[in-house]
C-alpha cells in the first residue's frame, strides 16, 4: 500500500475504506460479511475508515469490528457531525457523545462538517458556538483533526476553505466532476494551503463501472494497458499528487482486492499524455448523450442575477446520461442548496452570457429547457422545504 502524508506527517492510506455502502442482511448490516472485507483492506494496508452519524448501523458497525479485532489504535477513523440537524451546541455535544460511544472510542482522528453546501451553513455552526467547541475537542484529544465534506459549487468552497484553519477537507472529484463541485480549483486550493484532501464518489457511486456506455467499456477494454474501468478512475486520481486519499464503498472481496491492488501499482504522474487522451475519449462518449454542450469553461460567469449557468446545465445533463432522479438529486445539492438563489428562473434574458460563450450555446433557452426538466413541481416544493431547514438560523 502506498501512502501520502495528512498536515502534520501522518501517513494515509491512498485508498481509504468508504464505510457507507455494507451489504445488508435482512433489516441490518451483515456484520460478518462487512469484518471480512474491512479486515482483509486493513492487512493490505488500509489505515482510514471513513463513516457518518447519518450511515444507518456504519458507526456501529465500525466500532464492533476494529474493537474486537484490536486495531482501533492502528487506523484512523473518519466521522461526521450532521451539520444539518444542529439546533444548538449542546445537540452538537450530545451528537458527538453517541458516536464515541457507537464507535466504541474516546476520541475520533478526522471529525467532518458534514454536507456543507454554502458558507452559511458554517457560519450558522459559528454563530452557535462551534468553534469554541472544536478547540476544547482539539485540546482534550478528543478530535484530533478537523474538516468539511462539501457538495457545492467552487465558489463556496473556496469562501470556506478560507474562512477557517482546516486540517483536511473531503469533496466529490473524478474524472466527470474535474470541474464541477469543488473542481479541480478547489483541490489545488486545498493543497496549496497544505490542507489533505480525500475523495469521495471516484465512481460516481458505481456509474464509472456498472454504467459506462458500451464503446467506453470497449474502449478501456482494447487498450494495451489492461486496466478495468475502475482502475483508470483510481489512476486518474492518483496520478494527481494533490489527492491524499481515495475513498471506496468496498462491499466485496473482490472488490478489496482489486482497489488495493491498484492502490499499490499507481503514481502520481504516471499517466501518459496517451492515457490522458483515452480517458478524455471516454469523456466525450459518456457526453455524448448530454442535452447541452457545456464544458464548464464558466466564461459565462458571473451572472448578474446569481444564476449558476454552468452548474444547472451539468446536472441537466447528468438527467440524461445517469438518470433523472440523479441529475435533480446533484441540482438540489449544488445549486438547491446555496443561501444566494441560482435559479434560472432569475435569468432576466439580457444575453451578457451568450456573447462570452465559445460553444455559442443559446443560454437563454436553454436554461428554460433545463428549469422545466430540473424542477417539476414536486421537487420545487422540496427544495423550497429543504432549503428553509439547511440554511436556517442556529437556535
Amino acid at each position: 500500500m502506498q501512502y501520502r502524508k495528512d498536515r502534520y506527517g501522518r501517513d494515509l492510506s491512498v485508498l481509504g475504506f468508504g464505510c457507507m455502502r455494507f451489504t445488508k442482511k435482512g433489516n441490518a448490516l451483515d456484520l460478518d460479511k462487512a469484518e471480512r472485507e474491512i479486515m482483509a483492506a486493513y492487512r493490505a494496508g488500509v489505515n482510514y475508515y471513513d463513516t457518518a452519524y447519518i450511515y444507518p448501523g456504519s458507526e456501529e458497525l465500525l466500532g464492533t469490528v476494529l474493537a474486537r479485532n484490536g486495531i482501533r489504535g492502528q487506523v484512523s477513523v473518519a466521522t461526521k457531525l450532521p451539520q444539518y440537524m444542529m439546533r444548538n451546541i449542546s445537540g452538537v455535544e450530545k451528537t458527538f457523545r453517541e458516536e464515541l460511544t457507537r464507535l466504541r472510542t474516546d476520541y475520533i482522528d478526522y471529525y467532518l462538517m458534514h454536507m456543507l453546501t454554502d458558507l452559511a451553513q458554517w457560519i450558522r455552526l459559528k454563530d452557535m458556538g462551534i468553534l469554541d467547541w472544536i478547540r476544547e475537542k482539539k485540546a482534550s484529544g478528543a478530535i484530533r483533526n478537523i474538516g468539511f465534506s462539501y457538495h457545492g459549487n467552487t465558489e463556496n468552497f473556496l469562501k470556506i476553505l478560507e474562512d477557517y484553519d482546516w486540517d483536511f477537507c473531503q469533496i466529490q472529484y473524478n474524472y466527470l466532476d474535474e470541474h464541477t463541485q469543488a473542481g479541480v480549483r478547489g483541490l489545488k486550493a486545498a493543497a496549496a494551503k497544505g490542507i489533505p484532501v480525500i475523495i469521495m464518489e471516484p465512481l460516481r457511486g458505481g456509474k464509472l463501472v456498472q454504467m459506462l456506455p458500451p464503446d467506453a467499456k470497449k474502449l478501456m477494454a482494447e487498450n494495451s494497458r489492461g486496466w478495468s474501468p475502475a482502475a483508470w478512475a483510481f489512476r486518474w486520481l492518483y496520478n494527481q499528487p494533490e489527492v491524499t486519499v481515495v475513498l471506496s464503498g468496498m462491499n466485496s472481496l473482490e472488490m478489496v482486492a482489486e482497489n488495493t491492488a491498484t492502490a499499490e501499482a499507481a503514481r502520481a504522474g504516471e499517466l501518459t499524455d496517451a492515457d490522458l487522451e483515452l480517458i478524455g475519449r471516454v469523456k466525450e462518449i459518456i457526453r455524448s448523450g448530454e442535452k447541452v454542450g457545456c464544458t464548464g469553461c464558466r466564461y459565462c460567469m458571473p451572472c448578474p442575477k446569481g444564476v449558476d449557468i454552468p452548474g444547472i446545465f451539468r446536472c441537466y445533463n447528468a438527467m440524461y446520461t445517469e438518470g433523472k432522479n440523479d441529475g435533480r438529486f446533484q441540482f438540489a445539492q449544488t445549486v438547491g442548496m446555496t443561501k444566494q438563489p441560482a435559479f434560472a428562473t432569475q435569468c432576466v434574458g439580457c444575453g451578457r452570457c451568450e456573447s462570452h460563450c465559445p460553444q455559442s450555446i443559446p443560454i437563454r433557452e436553454k436554461l428554460k429547457e433545463a428549469d422545466r426538466a430540473l424542477r417539476p413541481l414536486p421537487f420545487r416544493i422540496g427544495i423550497g422545504i429543504v432549503r428553509a431547514f439547511m440554511l436556517r438560523k442556529g437556535r
